[in-house]
């Protein structure tokens, strides 16, 4: 069964596609709400649910909320501990240094790697060294 592709939905979209801080539902609500202003945060998330079983968006969870990314190709992310922002990583110098051929000679089948780098960003770390 194919869904209407709704105007709100259209505008939830774009929004995230616009932008590249991996941004929450509720961030995603208040930037909609200034085009529709009767819009409901129930509706934004269900358009957000759409969107990433239609495979155009990626939902990161941390345990403690969830963060929306338009950009679908294959990349990984790291989430800094400090002011919580999370930032794209490209994987090719990275995925060259992770040994496969070992998980799959011990009998792992590797299908896809997803990993999500945990820290300190340049901006905190920055900030970090002046205040010290």
């Amino acid at each position: 069964m194919q869904r209407r592709n709704t105007q709100q939905r259209k505008l939830i979209y774009e929004i995230l596609k616009d932008t590249d801080i991996h941004p929450t539902a509720d961030w995603i609500y208040e930037k909609v709400k200034k085009y529709i202003p009767n819009i409901s945060l129930g509706t934004v998330y269900r358009n957000l649910k759409v969107l990433k079983e239609e495979g155009l968006i990626l939902e990161l969870n941390d345990g403690r909320q969830s963060r929306f990314d338009a950009r679908i190709d294959k990349h990984f992310h790291f989430k800094c501990e400090i002011c919580n922002n999370i930032y794209d990583i490209d994987r090719n110098n990275i995925i060259e240094q992770i040994n496969i051929k070992q998980l799959t000679k011990n009998g792992f089948i590797v299908e896809d790697i997803d990993i999500t780098f945990k820290g300190i960003c340049p901006k905190c770390g920055e900030k970090n060294e002046k205040n010290n």
